[in-house]
Parts: C-alpha cells; sequence; structure tokens
C-alpha cells in the first residue's frame, strides 16, 4: 500500500498524498472538533507533509520528523477489496463481487450469467442514501472499480461550505465544480487512489495524468 501510495502520488504531483492527515484533522474531518484553520496553522502543517517526508527501509516507516501523520484510508479499502478478490480466485471462485467501503473488485458474472452491474449515486446533496437515486449503471467485469465524492461529506461554518476533499499540496479544501469522480482500472488499489486524487484535482488535469502516463483506468 506504501508502495503504490507513493508511485500515484508522483504521477498525480502530489494530489494524492496518504501524509495529508493533519489537514482533514485541521478541518474537523477526522477530528470531533470543527474549525477553519488560518493561514498561520495551514503554513506549519504543510512543513510535515509530502511523500518525500517517509520512506520504506528495510521492514520499516521512518519518517523524517515525528509529526509526520500517515492515513492509508484512500486507498487501503481498494487494497483490501483485492485481497479479498485473491482468496477468492485462490480457492477457484470464477464469478464474484467485492465491495468494501465503496471500492469494489469483480470478476466473471452474476447470477443472471451477465456482467456485474454497478449503480453510480447521483451526486448531489439531496441524495443522501447510497443507491437510492442513480446517475448511470456501469455493466463490467473483471476490473476494480472506486468512486469518490465530496457532496455529502461537509459542513456549514459561518455560511461557508467546507468538503472534505482537502488538496494536500495547498492545505485547502478544493473548489471546482467536479462533485464525483469514478475509476475502472485493472484492479481496485488503483481505481480506490486515482478517484481520489483525480477529484482534488479537477477534469482537466486529471485527463492529462491519464493521456501522460498511460496508467490504463477507464
Amino acid at each position: 500500500v506504501f508502495r503504490r501510495a507513493k508511485v500515484i502520488s508522483s504521477i498525480t504531483e502530489g494530489a494524492f498524498d496518504i501524509s495529508a492527515e493533519p489537514f482533514f484533522k485541521a478541518w474537523g474531518f477526522s477530528a470531533e472538533k470543527r474549525s477553519i484553520p488560518d493561514t498561520e496553522q495551514i503554513h506549519l502543517l504543510k512543513q510535515h507533509i509530502g511523500m518525500d517526508k517517509v520512506e520504506i527501509r528495510g521492514n520499516k516507516v521512518i519518517k523524517s520528523h515525528p509529526n509526520v501523520v500517515l492515513n492509508a484510508n484512500a486507498i487501503a479499502k481498494g487494497y483490501s477489496s483485492d485481497i479479498v478478490a485473491s482468496f477468492l480466485e485462490q480457492k477457484g471462485c470464477l464469478n464474484f463481487l467485492v465491495e468494501i467501503g465503496g471500492e469494489i473488485r469483480l470478476k466473471g458474472v452474476n447470477t443472471e450469467s451477465e456482467p456485474w452491474r454497478i449503480g453510480i449515486d447521483r451526486p448531489s446533496e439531496n441524495n443522501p442514501i447510497p443507491g437510492q437515486d442513480l446517475q448511470v449503471i456501469l455493466q463490467i467485469t473483471d476490473k476494480g472499480i472506486a468512486t469518490s465524492g465530496n457532496y455529502r461529506q461537509f459542513y456549514i461554518e459561518n455560511g461557508q461550505k467546507i468538503a472534505h476533499t482537502i488538496d494536500p499540496r495547498t492545505g485547502y479544501p478544493v473548489k471546482h465544480n467536479l462533485l464525483s469522480t469514478t475509476v475502472i482500472a485493472q484492479d481496485a488499489i488503483t481505481a480506490d487512489a486515482f478517484a481520489t486524487a483525480f477529484l482534488v484535482a479537477g477534469l482537466d488535469k486529471s485527463l492529462e495524468w491519464i493521456t501522460d502516463n498511460n496508467i490504463g483506468l477507464d
């Protein structure tokens, strides 16, 4: 997970970064207290954020400073789906759908002998229940798929909407009109991480990365 996170962080120019946890905590998304950090606080936190500040030596993760914090939530669920899928394949299972926290790995066909049908929620604040209102239904198999969105996790502070998608490069919530990204890849770990990175970067930059790096996403 760490090595894949580091590679994807490099491809996405830091838009995907598992060391950005202090930013999420500062904005109140991984802490009980919700608040808007000031410029000085963002500056101080930024000094200890970045995948260049952590590495693996032997079997140990080495941090450049005690304040460096890792949170693999944006990639670990996809990896977990891949692990379960690998286990099922080893046991000879030809058809399955594995879903952990919304990150999916597919193989074979469903009970009707057709490719799996995956519903993508319509990205709207008025659509709080997953599966209640679908934007599209995809019919796919033998792939990993993940969706990342910022239309459900947000709060209002002093009349300002604060979305949970934080740009690790700036320390501030993203401000563009992209509400949700769905990525189809060869495995769920890849789809999971890139869905997050694309939501951070926006449509144009995401398409540029896909074209320039030939990363095999749909």
